[in-house]
């Protein structure tokens, strides 16, 4: 009987003890939820302690504030804009951009608007000579060297609008559209042969100016637009030869004199090589 009762107990004993080691063994198992929870911390300092070493100490994160209040020009140009091939984006360029960004190599198209660049340099532009299309629309420029644009044989896109311009640099002899609404340009600001020599130019916008009178108009333009200035009169050779009677101007389709002082009624036969007749005050 004794020794009945005492083989009970170690059976009992044996199956404590056995339980007990099971427990144990299964927080280390692979596939059991402690031990894929164990596993993963370790895989993951593992990994970050070799990604760390990796690092050069250059690239060692920095955890120090950005400074406030940083200037565009510190920072790289295709991070502060949109940068695809031969394409640039930099539109409210946030921190302030104050001037012109250095531009990637055979950057072509430039879309620099509404920002608050006030100058143009002549070294801005001129390494990067395979430019067809420059947008400042919308800035705080104010000056810009006659040179500027010199060197931009290919460019065929310039728009000025919404600065603050008082007169005209040299523009390219390729240009094919030109705006420069919205600034305060006055007529000695533009010079006689500003556009004389663009024999390509088609569209020439230079609404909501200062301008006293019609600059020279090339016989390529299809669209000029010149309301909202101070033009107070035009003659015969403003739009056309008053030593040629056969002249005629087939290609300008769209002339807008509106919002100017000038009575159009009163020079009837300024009109007469044109196909349609300028949008403005008649009586």
């Amino acid at each position: 009987m004794k020794a009945l009762l005492f083989t009970c107990m170690l059976m009992l004993w044996l199956t404590a003890a056995s339980a007990r080691s099971f427990d144990q063994d299964s927080r280390l198992i692979p596939g059991s939820l402690q031990g894929r929870e164990l596993n993963g911390y370790f895989s993951d300092y593992l990994k970050s302690r070799r990604a760390r070493r990796a690092l050069p100490i250059a690239d060692e994160p920095d955890d120090s504030p950005i400074p406030e209040g940083g200037d565009a020009s510190d920072l790289p140009t295709c991070l502060l804009c949109v940068c695809l091939t031969g394409s640039v984006y930099c539109e409210e360029v946030s921190p302030d951009m104050t001037a012109v960004p250095t531009l990637p190599k055979e950057t072509a198209y430039l879309y620099a608007r509404f920002n608050k660049i006030k100058k143009i340099s002549n070294k801005d532009f001129a390494d990067i000579v395979t430019l067809k299309r420059i947008d400042l629309t919308g800035n705080l420029i104010s000056q810009i060297d006659d040179g500027a644009f010199s060197k931009l044989t290919l460019l065929e896109e310039l728009s000025l609008a919404e600065n603050r311009l008082v007169k005209l640099p040299m523009l390219p002899a390729k240009l094919t559209s030109f705006n420069a609404n919205h600034n305060l340009l006055k007529t000695k600001g533009v010079k006689a042969n500003a556009f004389k020599k663009m024999t390509k130019l088609m569209n020439l916008l230079l609404a909501d100016n200062e301008l006293e009178a019609v600059p020279h108009i090339p016989d390529s333009v299809r669209t000029l637009h010149l309301q909202n200035n101070n033009i107070t009169d035009v003659n015969v050779d403003t739009f056309c030869r008053s030593n040629n009677t056969y002249f005629l101007r087939p290609s300008l389709n769209e002339v807008r004199l509106d919002g100017n002082p000038v009575v159009l009624s009163k020079y009837p036969d300024s009109f007469t090589c044109m196909k349609i007749l300028p949008v403005g005050r008649y009586r």
